[in-house]
């Protein structure tokens, strides 16, 4: 057995700590560096592992590869960088703040036993045709937050009190009206706040989270922006 690719997360994490670090200091003695290496281990994202899984060498020729990468770097680094290595370095190389505040988000997910619950229940893939920003993590952590059962029907029983119909706060698309019986008591809902604050053990109210339609739901985890 083999070990997985490196996934968006483990980058970003990866990422994060390479701009911390001075070139010579990027080696598996390198204190920073072990302790990457167990934190990726703890991670919730891949179930079966190798004994070297993203172990101390690896996670330092993970960082290696950045090198050759980075435009303030004299050397010539590895030459061994993926296609995704590429994409993530040139997303974040001037947006460090963010790099960093997703980097701390996605160390959370190890920190709560049932935060880490959450995220590996979610099992379904993670739709391919939007990058998102914040990683697989976050992501799925996020569709535990708005399909939680009992904030949904608190929110669909606030909705139907105030207007007296399940209605798509986007685009007033009605279920029932459209689909008769079959649609009755049909709603989607979406929580609002980006993905990267959810993983803070804040509690969720119904203001954080929004009645969508399906169609307008699909735009929204896509990244479409409402505003």
């Amino acid at each position: 057995m083999t070990n997985p690719k490196w996934i968006r997360d483990e980058i970003i994490l990866a990422l994060d700590l390479y701009f911390q670090l001075e070139p010579g200091q990027i080696h598996s003695k390198n204190r920073l560096i072990i302790e990457l290496s167990e934190l990726l281990n703890e991670l919730p994202l891949h179930t079966e592992k190798e004994e070297r899984f993203r172990n101390a060498n690896g996670v330092a020729l993970k960082l290696s590869n950045f090198l050759a990468l980075d435009e303030a770097y004299t050397g010539k680094g590895m030459s061994s960088t993926s296609k995704l290595d590429k994409e993530v370095f040139k997303e974040f190389e001037n947006n460090k703040t963010l790099l960093r505040t997703l980097a701390e988000a996605i160390k959370i997910s190890t920190t709560y036993p049932e935060i880490k619950e959450e995220i590996l229940l979610v099992t379904e893939n993670i739709d391919d045709d939007y990058s998102r920003i914040e990683g697989s993590i976050l992501y799925k952590y996020h569709l535990s937050r708005e399909r939680n059962p009992t904030l949904v029907k608190k929110k669909k029983e606030q909705a139907l009190r105030n207007h007296g119909k399940l209605e798509c706060e986007l685009c007033s698309f009605n279920y029932e009206k459209v689909y008769g019986v079959a649609g009755r008591g049909f709603m989607e809902c979406h929580h609002k706040k980006p993905l990267y604050t959810l993983i803070e053990k804040t509690k969720t109210t119904l203001n954080d989270l929004m009645l969508v339609c399906a169609n307008c739901h699909r735009m929204l985890h896509r990244g479409w922006n409402n505003n």
